[in-house]
């Protein structure tokens, strides 16, 4: 299994679309992508863990008022996002990303 892992990673690393797809997804290491990830990954994580079920509650009371049907279901969406809280995966590709520019930010230092 180890070598199966091992192999696909070594194709990936070597496939020359996939490393271009993934440069072009990095962030710029400089202080506008720290900031583009922590404002657009990490703080809407950390709001939805705080006032999650808050704004569930409220987008659900909006949805009920809403007299236009695409009105009601942008409520309905916001509702479903944030029911659950947070989510660990959004804000573990956020650290991700901030490991990776501040990796490659020392790196070019």
């Amino acid at each position: 299994m180890k070598g199966r892992l091992r192999e696909a990673a070594r194709r990936v690393a070597a496939n020359p679309v996939l490393r271009k797809s993934a440069e072009s997804i990095k962030p710029a290491p400089n202080v506008w992508g720290l900031l583009g990830t922590f404002f657009f990954f990490i703080a809407p994580e950390i709001v939805g863990f705080v006032k999650g079920r808050e704004i569930a509650s409220w987008a659900h009371a909006m949805m009920l008022e809403e007299p236009d049907r695409i009105g009601r279901s942008v409520y309905r969406m916001l509702q479903i996002l944030f029911e659950d809280g947070g989510s660990w995966i959004n804000l573990t590709i956020g650290m991700a990303l901030l490991a990776w520019i501040l990796y490659e930010w020392r790196r070019n230092l």
